[in-house]
């Protein structure tokens, strides 16, 4: 009878090491896109704390907080579109010119302002659907695209302001039916003991909150990621990435009329000029509260802490009695820290180890 060897049973495959490094608590912190926007808001804040005696009062807080939240709100929707890996540079002009063309309309036409605030709403989407329906169909970088929309809008926000009132800003519109109820929903403040708190701050608020939950919360947020960070991989797995760039530079156009109706309701006329120059702001905040340059990194809460640093910046300057010029200086030494730490968290966030 023959012997047969059984064979030893074969060693169990230990699996294959993984290549992604764990991170501790503290690096999983770091690597957060806000964290650094959160850390310079703090310092900021001390620092004018100490320097700014004016500073220190709840009057001057909240007026800070209004002074953010006329570039939050839009900055809010610039931050989205940079995840998204495109610009918007016709994003500050176009908040004048919301306020121009409701303004201009009711004047010359008799018409309720409500009535011109929903045409100047649509405009607005319009102009928005033509940059991202553009980028998209032709090719050319949103920069370019983006930057010819702000000479036509700017252009145009002169021209036919001097061509309809005889000068460069726009007639008062305090006595035209609709403003007593569209001042209450874009431009009224109510007292809070003895602070006074503008409605802007709430709607800042309320479009960070929004955001954020898109972002983090729905499959939308997911494919701004996916088409910011890489369009070809997000196209391929069915994401709609044109409709969903689209969508996005018609959002910025939508917080650009929600701004250009506060600035209208507020002041009662608009200067055909203002505007210009606040979307470096905008995109200023972004980059400061950690969006990258390159897409498909950031969120909304760095954007509004972003924001709130430049809100910071610009009246403590003036409260601590300086010469307010500097703070073009500060917006750009601030811009250059920002985007150094943001390459960095960026790294840390998405660290390998080789083997």
């Amino acid at each position: 009878m023959t012997n047969v060897q059984t064979p030893p049973p074969s060693a169990v495959k230990a699996p294959e090491p993984s290549n992604r490094v764990t991170l501790g608590l503290s690096n999983r912190i770091l690597a957060r896109p806000e964290v650094g926007a959160l850390v310079a808001a703090i310092l900021i804040f001390i620092f004018f704390l100490i320097s700014a005696p004016a500073f220190r009062s709840g009057e001057s807080f909240f007026t800070t907080l209004y002074q953010s939240s006329t570039i939050g709100i839009v900055a809010v929707a610039v931050g989205m579109l940079m995840i998204g890996g495109e610009f918007d540079l016709s994003a500050g002009v176009i908040t004048t010119t919301a306020g121009l063309v409701n303004s201009m309309l009711c004047w010359n036409y008799g018409l309720n302002l409500w009535v011109g605030a929903f045409v100047s709403l649509a405009f607005c989407l319009v102009v928005g659907f033509l940059n991202g329906f553009l980028v998209m169909k032709t090719g050319i970088p949103s920069f370019l695209i983006t930057l010819g929309t702000f000479f036509v809008l700017q252009g145009a926000n002169l021209g036919v302001t001097k061509l309809v009132t005889g000068s460069v800003s726009s007639t008062d519109i305090s006595q035209i039916d609709g403003f007593d109820s569209l001042q209450k929903v874009f431009a009224s403040s109510f007292k809070v003991g003895p602070v006074t708190v503008w409605i802007t701050v709430i709607w800042w608020f309320l479009f960070v909150g929004l955001a954020a939950w898109i972002l983090q919360r729905t499959r939308t947020g997911n494919w701004i990621y996916a088409v910011g960070g890489n369009p070809d991989s997000a196209r391929a797995v069915g994401v709609p990435v044109v409709k969903t760039k689209i969508a996005l530079f018609m959002t910025v156009s939508f917080l650009g009329w929600f701004v250009g109706m506060h600035m209208l309701y507020r002041f009662n006329t608009l200067q055909a000029g203002n505007g210009v120059g606040n979307e470096f702001l905008y995109i200023i905040a972004a980059v400061v509260g950690g969006t990258l340059l390159t897409g498909g990194y950031g969120n909304a809460i760095g954007v509004a802490i972003g924001a709130f640093i430049f809100g910071m910046t610009s009246l403590g300057i003036v409260y601590a009695g300086w010469d307010p010029n500097w703070f073009k200086a500060f917006l750009g030494v601030m811009l250059l820290l920002a985007v150094l730490v943001n390459l960095y968290v960026k790294r840390m966030s998405t660290a390998r180890k080789v083997g």
